[in-house]
């Protein structure tokens, strides 16, 4: 089994993910203000879904694919800690937006929504990313099956995820409003946030390959 101080790390690995504006978080919020929290509870389930989708295909032999591979394995984690780096830049750059800026969406019906929120999020490089770069790192054949902890992994990233997202769906329009309001907490999140994740991209850069 995963040992307790990996889970916990990468829990926190998927916190700092989730909490990074991307294109699930935009979606959501804007859906759930545009439209109503129910349309963003529905759309949040679709995003579920296209976590689902992400965690079997690693689960399946992609992680332990990539593992196998030194040259793939460097690849992908040199990759990743780039992206990471990518993300503390937007997180910080100059002019950087504020998911809470909603967009104007069209209202859309139920089906919709679940595959508007499974497509954003089954085509979400960040989430393609953190599967096939960072997923690795607490894999190791030294702890028992890797698809058992692929699946470990992926619940516990899902757990995070959707306990964040519904939060943010059911008071995104509050949110928005305090964070109008208090424009310099947004800022200190921001900088916060990028330091962060630029933190996580010299971990993983400096993280040797584990053995199979």
């Amino acid at each position: 089994m995963i040992p307790p101080a990996d889970l916990l790390m990468f829990a926190g690995a998927a916190l700092l993910m989730v909490l990074t504006p991307g294109p699930n978080m935009v979606y959501l919020i804007s859906r759930s203000i545009c439209q109503g929290r129910k349309a963003g509870v529905i759309s949040l389930f679709g995003v579920v879904a296209g976590f689902l989708i992400h965690m079997l295909a690693a689960a399946a032999g992609l992680t332990a694919l990539f593992m196998a591979v030194p040259l793939a394995y460097e690849l992908l984690k040199w990759f990743g800690a780039a992206y990471l780096l990518y993300l503390a830049w937007q997180a910080v750059r100059p002019g950087a937006r504020s998911p809470f800026e909603a967009r104007q969406l069209p209202e859309d019906p139920p089906r919709k929504l679940f595959l508007m929120g499974f497509l954003t999020n089954l085509l979400n490089p960040k989430i393609a990313v953190f599967y096939l770069s960072i997923f690795p790192q607490f894999v190791s054949a030294e702890h028992g099956s890797v698809f058992t902890q692929s699946i470990v992994l992926g619940l516990t990233q899902i757990t995070i995820s959707f306990s964040v997202n519904l939060c943010i769906a059911l008071f995104a329009a509050r949110m928005a409003a305090w964070f109008v309001g208090n424009p310099r907490w947004l800022a200190a999140q921001r900088y916060f946030m990028g330091c962060v994740l630029a933190t996580l991209a010299v971990r993983l850069a400096a993280e040797q390959r584990r053995t199979a």
